[in-house]
């Protein structure tokens, strides 16, 4: 398997120009097509209320004027990567953008899309990248609002990487879904935290997926980490802050979402505090 087709989220938050920038990266290295997309997404008036079609139409007018100048702005930057790329603007009502993101996401190897800032958060929302994980069927490399880590001043994650393992579906779909990253990685390390508390790790944890990756030829480490004070999710990016990894693969939403809306999860804790890339996989 090979990534040869990804699709990145566009938006007006100020993060989006690093977003742009590691997604090309990406897609250069791995010789991908990007599929750049904006949404426009249309306030809905209330049933009883309506507006002349003449200020209908300017408005529709300077939406679309003001995603071609977004798209413009990524096609500039595709160009200095020598990138192969495309854009597409989808208009959608208010509160349904994470279903048209999805809907792309799905003829895609990979969906890349932004860490929501809570102090500039995007049309969609702050549960636009959840909902996205959860409904498009295709893993999802999500960037962090402060940019992916640098080399020579220019974006560079996926060769030092940390697999959080818990020997569960989504995991196992991830780094399945991670493999044409893992196998060009410099490093990869399996971290399995609490394992003794997961029955299904077996006797030895985390030997098995090792074995595995390998067989793939990725240069693996496996490690088990004990956390107590902390939740498995600050523990795994106290490790990565620690070895200087600069790309995160786990699974999303390995609990139900009612158990991790009310107990809290690995998953929002990542997505809150995250500092280097993270492919998630449900």
């Amino acid at each position: 398997m090979a990534l040869r087709n990804l699709m990145l989220h566009l938006d007006d938050t100020k993060a989006c120009g690093k977003r742009i920038e590691a997604a090309l990266a990406l897609a250069v290295e791995h010789n991908a097509h990007l599929a750049a997309v904006y949404c426009i997404s249309e306030y809905q008036l209330p049933g009883w209320a309506d507006m002349p079609s003449h200020l209908m139409k300017e408005q529709q007018q300077r939406e679309q004027e003001h995603a071609d100048k977004k798209l413009e702005e990524f096609a500039e930057r595709a160009k200095r990567w020598n990138a192969k790329y495309e854009t597409r603007v989808a208009r959608t009502r208010s509160g349904m953008v994470h279903e048209v993101i999805s809907l792309h996401a799905r003829y895609s190897d990979m969906a890349i899309l932004g860490q929501v800032d809570p102090d500039d958060p995007p049309v969609g929302g702050r549960d636009l990248v959840e909902h996205v994980v959860l409904s498009c069927g295709r893993p999802v490399l999500v960037i962090p609002y402060i940019g992916a880590p640098q080399v020579k001043g220019q974006p560079s994650f996926g060769h030092s990487v940390m697999v959080g393992w818990d020997a569960g579906r989504e995991a196992t779909r991830a780094v399945n879904d991670a493999l044409p990253i893992l196998e060009r990685a410099k490093q990869v390390d399996v971290v399995a935290v609490n394992p003794k508390k997961i029955g299904k790790h077996g006797e030895d944890p985390g030997a098995d997926i090792g074995l595995h990756l390998s067989r793939h030829d990725v240069k693996v480490n496996v490690q088990h980490l004990e956390a107590r004070d902390i939740d498995a999710g600050d523990t795994i990016l106290s490790r990565i802050s620690d070895k200087g990894n600069d790309l995160l693969v786990i699974g999303a939403y390995g609990h139900s979402r009612l158990r991790d809306l009310v107990l809290g999860g690995v998953t929002e804790s990542v997505l809150e505090h995250m500092t280097v890339p993270v492919l998630m996989s449900h």
